[in-house]
């Protein structure tokens, strides 16, 4: 009690207490984003061969999820010590190579922590000391893991998608705040919307041209935008999400010889609009709403 007191009248150390306990989970991260979608291929590939006759007994396989196996150099398979797991410090300390057969770690591993930090440090800056922080912390983590998955395969899991939409949901029955919705119509209504119209946008897409635009893991990622944020958030969500995707597709094609007809994922641009508007949607709306004499 004495340490949730302190944590209540100290903003400075919230904030501090969220940077470091932001690194500790982006090292979790880290691990979500390596193995999820591993774990799912072999879920798929299993499902797969149920019920066709076995060509061979096959060998029993070792046990993969979140938590095992220990976590062990990619080159050498030396475990990695509770030491050498320090967020970001270790990587430092270690100068971005492996302790065992000094082969060079990836950045991307202490970036990830360090932008999980940052973020988490940034929500307990925005919301103080209480429940909307902690709200937004979870959301935040969900993002993170969610854009590099997408970024590496060009998924969004509904491992992680679902679980995300269910959440705000039973959040605005609960706990409503700055975060969550004042009222559940508003996030079951921000559910719906959100699916539908992503929904309708790729169907549409898809008769007039033939191809595929996005992926069923937008639909369901911007339906849980709506069910945590409200229905009002999510056009300025996909009008944000949109303008920076084509910007950076733009780019691409331009700097990088990228061909036009290849596939840019949708979901980080979602996911930073999406945070954005955690951040400082309610604030933004109110302006332009303000604009009009209207009510947000």
């Amino acid at each position: 009690m004495e340490l949730i007191e302190l944590l209540g009248d100290s903003p400075a150390l919230f904030i501090g207490t969220c940077l470091v306990f932001g690194l500790l989970v982006g090292s979790f991260l880290n691990v979500v984003i390596y193995r999820l979608p591993i774990m799912l291929e072999r879920q798929w590939a299993e499902e797969a061969t149920q019920g066709a006759a076995p060509i061979a007994e096959a060998p029993p396989t070792e046990r993969f999820n979140l938590v095992v196996p220990r976590s062990a150099c990619p080159a050498c398979k030396a475990p990695i010590t509770a030491l050498q797991n320090v967020p970001v410090l270790s990587y430092l300390i270690l100068k971005g190579r492996c302790a065992s057969c000094g082969v060079r770690i990836s950045p991307r591993y202490p970036a990830i922590e360090a932008l999980s930090g940052v973020l988490s440090a940034a929500v307990a800056w925005k919301f103080g000391f209480g429940w909307p922080a902690l709200e937004a912390l979870v959301f935040t983590w969900f993002l993170i893991a969610l854009t590099f998955i997408d970024v590496d395969h060009q998924l969004l899991p509904d491992d992680l998608t679902l679980p995300l939409l269910w959440l705000g949901l039973a959040l605005s029955l609960t706990v409503p705040g700055p975060v969550i919705p004042q009222d559940p119509s508003s996030a079951i209504m921000g559910a719906m919307a959100g699916y539908l119209s992503l929904w309708s946008v790729y169907h549409l897409f898809k008769l007039l041209t033939g191809q595929e635009g996005m992926g069923y893991g937008d639909f369901k990622l911007f339906a849980a935008f709506g069910a945590w944020l409200g229905w009002k958030m999510l056009f300025p969500i996909i009008l944000i999400a949109a303008a920076v995707g084509a910007v950076v597709g733009l780019v691409m094609i331009m700097v990088y010889g990228r061909d036009r007809r290849s596939h840019i994922p949708f979901g980080p641009f979602l996911a930073a609009a999406g945070w954005l508007m955690l951040m400082f949607g309610r604030e933004l709306v109110s302006s332009y709403l303000g604009l009009y004499s209207l009510r947000p």
